[in-house]
């Protein structure tokens, strides 16, 4: 079957089994082979060749900036607007603050076909040109698409293979759970995180692929190569690695720790209009920070040969500098845990997410004392020449022009101090639990979850 034509109910779908899932995590050719593979990826990276330009917001094509209020929205009412944001917080060196959002309230599909190929199971890929990244095309989810999208509000072509996300009785739920985005640049942004197993009459349309989970997490070892939301539903696969072994804490303790933080910790928002947003100027080409910290919303021109539409222009958030995001992996009474923290940032559902060890941009604590820098950052900066796992990433391109993370997964044997009570250590099966539930993990801690997992 073509990727647009309407499914019908498999009879043949198989679920994967823990079996399964290792024996495709140990297979490093599949439908595909290497070789194939790679020329798949090449011949995808010349099909979709993009062109982005950065322009003045005056020539954004039905974006304007509200007289009143000066928060930049679409003629349609859809996709997002930016608006200004007032914040107080007990989390971080900073008590009050305010700030540019994307507030996009709707909530997008991002979805994993998973199909079985000789017991094999093997994820249908998508290669996918974004303007904010960095290199053209990564590797993404099956369907990446927010409600606009594929509601059409663009008056594009329709999205492959979605019928299979918004009517998952056509195959078999894996994994169906609502995960959040960046808290410091989304208002309370969550996107429907799905991987649907699908039966034999699911074919690969011509920017798709069937990959084996080890081709996956070898192309996750790659710096920029696959794309945040790949790598969100990713973490989402249940774990056939993790035993029902005694952990540092029990569970009961870990998800008390969660409720206490999240009812202990204070982060109030209102919004206010973006022409009123202190500390921030709004000039012809971008909204910036007085100090050139932080991040820029900018505008930019699209024009591309392989997406929904061959052309539009849009607003994209620009971060300043890149990330550092790590964490810390140690076995206590030999299970393997991760050092996470609770973190409280504006954008969140839920007040507290668990982020990683450390998660900051450098940058922008140039400017305060070493006793407000980041908890771990010199540890991290200290280890990090032993570290397991280190690739620069990419975050969501449809979004963030050009945003990127060092992430790092660093291996410990030795005792390490918790700085305050916003840090636990927690065992991977815990996290696994974890993320079977909505907004536990933040989306920094779901992609390092899911490069640990690769090794």
């Amino acid at each position: 079957m073509t990727p647009t034509t309407a499914p019908v109910p498999s009879r043949s779908v198989r679920m994967p089994t823990a079996a399964s899932l290792a024996a495709s995590a140990a297979a490093v050719d599949g439908v595909l082979s290497r070789a194939d593979l790679a020329a798949w990826l090449e011949d995808r990276r010349r099909a979709q060749a993009q062109r982005v330009e950065r322009i003045p917001f005056a020539e954004l094509d039905g974006w304007a900036f509200d007289d009143l209020t000066g928060d930049l929205r679409h003629r349609s009412g859809r996709f997002f607007s930016v608006h200004g944001l007032r914040v107080s917080s007990d989390f971080g060196p900073v008590p009050a603050w305010e700030q540019p959002i994307i507030n996009q309230p709707e909530i997008g599909i991002l979805g994993i076909a998973l199909r079985d190929f000789d017991g094999i199971p093997h994820l249908l890929m998508q290669a996918k040109s974004e303007p904010g990244n960095v290199n053209g095309v990564q590797l993404s989810p099956t369907v990446q698409a927010t409600k606009s999208n594929y509601m059409r509000v663009h008056g594009g072509s329709e999205v492959p293979y979605l019928d299979f996300f918004r009517r998952p009785e056509l195959g078999s739920v894996v994994a169906d759970v609502l995960q959040s985005e960046q808290g410091s640049w989304f208002l309370r942004k969550r996107n429907r995180n799905m991987i649907i197993a699908v039966g034999p009459e699911v074919e690969a349309g011509e920017d798709f692929a069937w990959l084996t989970l080890g081709q996956v997490n070898a192309l996750l070892r790659e710096e920029n190569l696959v794309n945040m939301d790949a790598r969100t539903v990713l973490s989402c696969l249940p774990d056939w690695q993790t035993q029902a072994v005694e952990a540092l804490h029990s569970n009961a303790d870990i998800r008390s720790w969660i409720t206490r933080r999240r009812a202990e910790h204070e982060v109030r928002v209102t919004a206010i209009g973006l022409a009123k947003t202190g500390g921030w100027n709004m000039g012809d080409t971008e909204v910036a920070h007085e100090r050139g910290q932080h991040f820029s919303i900018v505008a930019v021109d699209v024009a591309s040969a392989r997406r929904e539409v061959r052309a539009w222009s849009q607003p994209l958030l620009k971060p300043h500098g890149t990330g550092l995001t790590a964490l810390f992996v140690r076995r206590l009474r030999g299970v393997p845990h991760v050092l996470l923290r609770a973190r409280a940032e504006p954008g969140f559902v839920s007040v507290v997410e668990l982020g990683p060890t450390l998660q900051c941009t450098p940058e922008n604590y140039a400017h305060l004392p070493a006793g407000l820098q980041p908890a771990y950052l010199d540890e991290v900066l200290a280890r990090r020449a032993g570290a397991v796992y280190d690739v620069k990433l990419s975050e969501e391109g449809g979004r963030f022009l050009h945003a990127q993370n060092d992430y790092v997964v660093i291996e410990i044997d030795d005792d390490l101090p918790l700085v305050s009570d916003e840090f636990r250590w927690v065992s991977l099966r815990q996290v696994d639990e974890l993320l079977r539930y909505d907004h536990h993990l933040n989306v920094q801690a779901r992609t390092l979850i899911a490069a640990w997992r690769s090794l």
